[in-house]
């Protein structure tokens, strides 16, 4: 880690570009990032020196403060990532004209989560490249935003019926040929809703442009109030295949909040539940993407390694995708020395199997003239896009929370990083079978080293005005959490979750 070695020089690059930062870094910071606070009029400036000296924008997300701390404002955040540390820009603006230059023209992976504080909060991005809504769908009026504080949780339309949304500009191209294919927002399976707009001509596919947001749940809003144990279920409860990384940042966060030390065995424990559940999902996506082009066999094969596995975890953890087994202050409940056997005794299998199953993915010429050269990611525009996960790491991005930002108990591990540089669909299930074979050795690792000791401690009551920041790295990128606790003194828990890297089933090959 640099410990912000870097910092001083970024000051003073800030400083050239005549951007005012109102708190010295060294006094203010939340949890191990520090924190810089701008004016408003150099929120854009500020971010067009950060991208120049290689920061990375991780997040972005709003606040409006609570009353005794001045209830007029939107607190305006963003999270950027350099060298293993964390740096936060804050600014504020008035809630009357919530007006801020963006930080899409210098980030464009900052694009939607702009869009969705626009919708949801009505921050008006002055210079915002696309400005269009992004969640809202016209299911509140134009001038209500859901989570501001005078928004009720449950909604005020809830007796209405639903209006059309069908005057929403989606992107146009024009020429011979040309024609458009619109699926969703509704599909025949069980995935989330999402409608996809293809612009094709042929068999070629010329632009395709998605549109998210259908189910918003307004958990930002639900999370707050709520107390440490609450908080950490509504967090496993964002997304299903991944309960575990976001449970684990979301507890990350209100464990910096209370300024409490997890024991070594909880978050071993943690981790091997951590890379459980990579293993399962890219397992899943690997059948998938071969089922999706005809292949069967591996659909089949992969199932049943999954569904072995998930079995197993419902066995030793009691769930079957590990939900509610992270909590606040450690783990639910330990395992004893059978459960650990069992574990491990199911490494040796696993990867036998998937190195026997692989080279026949890889050595099938029908199934790489489907996925070689499709759905191309090149570096450039990954970096751009700030892809991370195993979409960057298929396109030369070479990011992983485990070994940048070092956390317990990977802060006393190796972590390998498959990288590569064809950016495709067959590169991206190539880093997801590496992956795999790389967790099973960090489980071995862990399992034959699992510390003694305790899996959970007390939890105390947090501060009032105390914050915490967790960042873990989960199986399709970085979950990112935050919390702060107000003058009640009850965590305000996962109050702003998001997760990095491509998402959406049947579209993340």
């Amino acid at each position: 880690m640099s410990a912000f070695d870097w910092l001083p020089e970024l000051l003073e690059r800030l400083k050239a570009d005549y951007v005012l930062v109102h708190a010295e870094p060294h006094t203010t910071s939340v949890g191990t990032a520090r924190v810089l606070e701008l004016d408003p009029e150099d929120w854009g400036r500020a971010a067009s020196v950060m991208v120049k000296q290689g920061l990375r924008w991780a997040g972005g997300w709003a606040d409006q403060l609570a009353n005794q701390l001045g209830g007029d404002k939107l607190q305006i955040n963003a999270c950027l990532l350099h060298q293993g540390d964390v740096l936060l820009l804050r600014t504020q603006v008035p809630v009357t004209t919530p007006v801020l230059p963006a930080h899409t023209p210098h980030y464009p992976g900052a694009d939607r989560m702009e869009r969705h504080t626009q919708d949801m909060y009505g921050v008006m991005f002055s210079d915002h490249p696309d400005p269009r809504r992004w969640a809202r769908h016209h299911a509140w009026g134009e001038n209500e935003y859901p989570l501001r504080a005078d928004f009720p949780r449950m909604g005020t339309r809830g007796d209405m019926p639903a209006r059309t949304d069908d005057n929403y500009r989606f992107l146009q191209a024009q020429g011979a040929g040309l024609y458009e294919i619109p699926v969703g927002p509704v599909h025949a399976g069980i995935i989330e809703p999402g409608h996809f707009r293809f612009t094709a001509v042929g068999e070629q596919v010329l632009n395709l442009e998605q549109r998210l947001g259908y189910v918003h749940k307004g958990i930002e809003k639900i999370a707050v109030g709520r107390d440490a144990i609450g908080a950490a279920r509504l967090a496993g409860r964002v997304s299903g295949d991944s309960t575990v990384a976001f449970t684990w940042a979301a507890c990350m966060a209100m464990e910096q909040a209370a300024g409490i030390e997890v024991p070594q065995r909880a978050n071993a424990l943690r981790a091997i539940m951590a890379e459980r559940e990579r293993i399962a999902n890219h397992m899943g996506d690997i059948g998938a993407i071969c089922n999706d082009v005809g292949f069967a066999f591996a659909f089949y094969q992969f199932s049943r390694l999954r569904e072995n596995l998930q079995r197993l975890s419902r066995e030793v953890f009691g769930h079957r995708l590990m939900m509610d087994c992270v909590v606040p202050g450690g783990v639910r409940s330990d395992v004893d020395r059978n459960a650990v056997a069992k574990l491990h005794a199911a490494l040796a299998p696993l990867k036998r199997e998937m190195q026997e199953l692989m080279p026949i993915l890889y050595d099938n010429p029908s199934l790489e003239d489907r996925l070689i050269t499709t759905g191309f990611l090149s570096e450039s525009l990954a970096r751009l896009l700030g892809a991370t996960g195993y979409v960057g790491k298929a396109s030369n991005c070479d990011l992983d929370a485990r070994r940048d930002l070092a956390y317990s108990p990977y802060d006393r591990l190796t972590v390998k990083v498959p990288v590569f540089t064809d950016g495709d669909v067959l590169t991206r299930m190539r880093v997801r079978a590496d992956e795999i074979l790389i967790s099973l050795e960090l489980l071995d690792t862990l399992l034959i080293g699992l510390p003694e000791g305790d899996v959970r401690i007390d939890w105390p009551t947090p501060a009032a005005g105390s914050e915490g920041l967790g960042i873990v790295e989960g199986w399709r990128g970085e979950p990112w959490s935050t919390c702060a606790s107000r003058k009640t003194a009850r965590s305000h828990g996962c109050s702003r979750v998001t997760r990095a890297g491509s998402h959406g089933r049947p579209w993340n090959n």
